[in-house]
């Protein structure tokens, strides 16, 4: 009874059922950053009945975090991201089963950890990382979801565990590091809430077997002037990841 009211507006939705609600329940995600987009991400996932969710980040909270970070306060300064956003989402809903990995996470580091995930959602700030956890899903065939924001700028791809292909480093490659750095390029606050809950959406849906239309795609988004264009990520045959047999 404290299910079917919990999550009563899901149950109104003509998509949506007791076994999709079930099904979310099930699932286990591994987010990655938990950054402005990360930390946006974060609160939607749990509230909406994901069952278990595993946070990654090295990084401690700073006074400059405050503004796009919500998950976190003054009084969380100079504390452990990943620490305190357990501590934050377990009180939002206490069904979910909620880890930790204080680390920076790497290609081989997850090699053997990412068996018992259903979705990666990386919502890591540079691309070196995205990098690293497009290699690992590959490799180990996992379904990436990855979502960004800087500058006016922001963008939400999805790669499912598929052989075929393309997969993030087939559109990476050619990018820079500066690109994907709000450290030095800058972000207004309110763009990481935008693509960080949109990133929750499409990973609750995927989770649920609702699907996306994402797969092999682009969609980004110019908050300058509120205008959103989706593209398709064309495989490169050169690709250092996807087109090296597995």
């Amino acid at each position: 009874m404290t299910e079917q009211l919990r999550y009563s507006r899901h149950f109104l939705l003509a998509q949506w059922n007791e076994d999709r609600q079930q099904q979310l329940a099930e699932q286990k995600v591994l987010l990655v950053g938990l950054g402005g987009v990360g930390s946006a991400a974060a609160p939607y996932l749990v509230s909406s009945g994901l069952g278990h969710l595993t946070l990654a980040d090295f990084d401690q909270i700073s006074l400059s975090n405050l503004p796009r970070q919500l998950l976190y306060q003054d009084a969380d300064v100079g504390q452990q991201k990943v620490q305190v956003a357990q501590q934050k989402l377990q009180l939002l809903n206490p069904a979910c089963s909620l880890q930790s990995w204080s680390e920076q996470v790497t290609a081989d580091s997850l090699n053997k950890r990412l068996a018992e995930f259903d979705l990666v959602l990386d919502c890591t700030d540079n691309l070196d990382s995205r990098q690293q956890l497009q290699r690992a899903c590959y490799h180990q065939q996992k379904p990436l979801l990855s979502a960004a924001a800087v500058r006016l700028e922001g963008q939400i791809s999805y790669f499912p565990a598929s052989a075929a292909g393309p997969c993030y480093c087939c559109y990476s490659s050619a990018l820079s590091q500066q690109e994907f750095n709000c450290l030095d390029q800058g972000v207004l606050s309110p763009l990481v809430g935008v693509i960080g809950s949109l990133a929750a959406l499409e990973a609750i849906k995927i989770l649920s077997g609702l699907g996306s239309e994402l797969a092999g795609k682009l969609w980004c988004f110019d908050a300058l002037f509120s205008q959103w264009q989706q593209l398709q990520i064309a495989k490169n045959p050169h690709c250092p990841v996807c087109s090296v047999a597995v």
